[in-house]
């Protein structure tokens, strides 16, 4: 209980710390160190109240467990990392994404096709992962083609209505006065729409990093090899190996959170024109 009430005052004293900081810092090097420093206050508090506590390990081990064992799991975790993340979540988003831009791109063309894939990418889109991957894993198999298989099918649609709807964005004046100028489909495509959709593209990039993870490591609870970061989580749940369930965890927000800021470096170096990205 000691323990507790310590993390408790250790939190408020870091707190005050933040706000200060928050005032005394630029801008941009606030956003960069407060954050650092609120996940260690919260990761500190977390430790000193389960210690204090005795919470059960079977409920919440301690960050200083979870830590420890992801670094002397690290060969397994790698390999899990490799099948899950770089396979399947990182191929099946890459062709996700890449076969949503591709028909998006006929879709603008044609109403007929935009009319008809649309509400049918609404329908899709509430399909659940869980009645999907065992009909994935029938379909392509126990390895990682069944789980690209599954991100495939949750990207594809938010990139396509992401990505009509950005090269639906330019008005009517900016089509006409293109025209005026003779510029071909493809001048007005490269000059023009695309330019114009590049937010709604890097928005729905941004949208699938988090499904793509999502649909990798929950595909593998219905059939995978002998690794990968679903089948070490379901497994380690078994043998309430809990620590190691966190490692992976870990694991899988790191890697999300890392993709997810190269976007938003591309997103920024692309689109700096865009009024959400002035200061």
């Amino acid at each position: 209980m000691t323990l507790a009430i310590i993390g408790i005052v250790v939190w408020i004293g870091l707190w005050a710390l933040n706000v200060m900081l928050a005032r005394w810092l630029t801008e941009r090097k606030a956003r960069i160190v407060v954050p650092i420093i609120f996940g260690l206050t919260l990761v500190l508090v977390v430790e000193l109240v389960v210690t204090g506590l005795n919470v059960p390990f079977v409920i919440l081990p301690k960050p200083s467990e979870m830590v420890a064992r992801l670094f002397t799991s690290l060969p397994m975790l790698w390999a899990d990392f490799a099948q899950t993340i770089l396979k399947g979540a990182l191929t099946g988003y890459i062709m996700g994404c890449a076969a949503a831009l591709s028909v998006a791109f006929l879709a603008s063309r044609s109403d007929f096709l935009r009319r008809g894939l649309l509400p049918l990418g609404n329908f899709v889109a509430a399909l659940p992962v869980v009645g999907l991957a065992p009909i994935m894993v029938m379909w392509f198999g126990f390895g990682w083609e069944s789980k690209a298989a599954i991100v495939v099918s949750m990207c594809f649609f938010p990139m396509l209505v992401n990505s009509v709807q950005g090269l639906a964005a330019t008005s009517a004046i900016e089509r006409d006065l293109f025209k005026t100028y003779a510029a071909t489909p493809v001048q007005q495509l490269s000059l023009l729409r695309l330019p114009a959709a590049m937010p709604f593209i890097l928005n729905g990039l941004k949208v699938c990093t988090p499904l793509a993870l999502i649909g990798a490591i929950v595909a593998e609870f219905f059939g995978s090899p002998s690794f990968g970061m679903g089948f070490r989580i379901k497994t380690s749940v078994g043998s309430l190996s809990l620590d190691l369930v966190w490692a992976e965890i870990i694991v899988a927000a790191l890697a999300g959170t890392g993709f997810f800021g190269l976007l938003l470096i591309v997103e920024r170096s692309l689109t700096f024109w865009h009024p959400s990205q002035r200061r």
